[in-house]
């Protein structure tokens, strides 16, 4: 089914705006956004695991904390994290958004993303909310995925339709990340909005699920940021019987849940900072789930391999040493890599050797902007996909110049 609406107001019931407020100093860039429910909705959200962790996360913990919110405000530019003033400015940030809508400030999830360790220039963000809040509308679902990027190149985002019980349900979602994204779901924001009726602990418990094998399983760089948020808002307008048991129809939603989330992670991992390539791991016949993911996640963190695929370069080799190094159970001496893309596959390495192969085939399969690292381990009957990039001249351009 062919969607009007790619991002947050694909559902019933959602609208959204995206503003330059003043936060970042290029005019031409939005940097403060707004996605919002007609209804209240069930509300859930899962965080960085960095200790250190922005204002706005605590202020979100604390007003989801009875499931329920209408509002999603996010500003890109300034990350509102190791101020002394972070939690009253993102408290005074959701009272703002409250008092436009006719919330109450804890109806507001609140995140922000970009410096770290920068006063929030809170004046130009109050002035901008009357206008942020009064032309809300569900043709404006880019103007916000905009609004929210940092060093990404192009916005993330992606919808979906699935059926609860014969009612016809919708899914969608934005999503920005392009650097400082590692293990755990770093270096990302990303909103989800759906008209389906689920309890809000379903929700968070989809939630987790689904990031373990999605945005959990990308890495850019191997640093864990300290803004991430993964949020979602329900708001039932679907009209389809409340799901509040793990049964049939949360698998269906959390089926369809799943779906945004790969495809916005492998718009994150193609778009990470300075990025050539798409790097997709897939792990096969692993002992377990677990052994899988560890693998598949230690290849496309491997910095060495990923500048050999910014060189085009079949260096098979640094894919072995990668597992080598993976706290996992496997038989190295079983193990069996293949490298694919849309210009054809290529064997280089059975039983844990290397085997000759074509080189020139080798070389045109890594030309292709999304590559493939097909991993088989011969141990199991469980299996796991990680996305990353190839590491390029131009990541430590833009991490050299972040501030300015």
């Amino acid at each position: 089914m062919e969607m009007k609406k790619q991002g947050v107001c694909a559902a019933q019931g959602f609208v959204a705006n995206g503003l330059h407020c003043g936060i970042r100093p290029n005019q031409t860039k939005n940097d403060l956004a707004i996605v919002y429910s007609k209804v209240p909705a069930s509300a859930a959200a899962i965080y960085t695991t960095n200790a250190v962790k922005g204002a706005p996360i605590y202020v979100t913990k604390e007003h989801i904390a009875d499931g329920k919110a209408q509002a999603i405000l996010v500003n890109s530019g300034n990350a509102n994290t190791c101020n002394a003033d972070g939690i009253e400015v993102a408290e005074k940030m959701s009272a703002a958004v409250a008092k436009e809508l006719g919330l109450q400030p804890a109806d507001i999830m609140i995140a922000s993303t970009g410096v770290i360790g920068q006063p929030m220039p809170l004046d130009n963000i109050l002035e901008a909310m009357p206008a942020l809040c009064s032309d809300l509308s569900d043709e404006k679902e880019n103007e916000a995925a905009k609004a929210i990027l940092t060093t990404d190149t192009i916005t993330k985002e992606y919808a979906t339709t699935f059926e609860i019980d014969g009612v016809t349900c919708t899914l969608g979602g934005m999503a920005k990340g392009s650097g400082m994204i590692a293990p755990n779901m770093a270096t990302m924001l990303s909103f989800v909005t759906s008209d389906v009726a689920i309890s809000s602990e379903c929700l968070q418990s989809a939630l987790k699920e689904v990031a373990d094998d999605t945005y959990n399983m990308i890495s850019i760089d191997g640093d864990t940021s300290t803004n991430d948020t993964f949020g979602i808002l329900c708001n039932g307008l679907a009209g389809n019987v409340e799901i509040t048991q793990k049964d049939k129809n949360y698998e269906t939603f959390k089926a369809a849940l799943y779906t945004v989330c790969e495809h916005i992670s492998k718009m994150l991992a193609k778009d990470g900072e300075g990025a050539s390539k798409l790097l997709t791991a897939k792990v096969s016949h692993a002992q377990t789930k677990k052994d899988a993911k560890i693998v598949a996640k230690s290849i496309v963190e491997s910095t060495l391999l990923k500048c050999a695929m910014f060189g085009n370069d079949a260096n098979w080799g640094r894919i072995l040493c990668a597992i080598g190094y993976a706290d996992a159970n496997y038989d190295i001496h079983k193990v069996e890599v293949d490298l694919a893309s849309k210009a054809g596959s290529i064997k280089v390495c059975v039983d844990g050797h290397g085997i000759a192969f074509d080189e020139d085939k080798a070389l045109q399969i890594l030309k292709e902007d999304e590559i493939e690292i097909l991993v088989n381990l011969h141990d199991g009957d469980y299996e796991a996909t990680a996305w990353g990039c190839d590491m390029t001249y131009e990541y430590v351009k833009i991490n050299g110049e972040y501030r300015s």
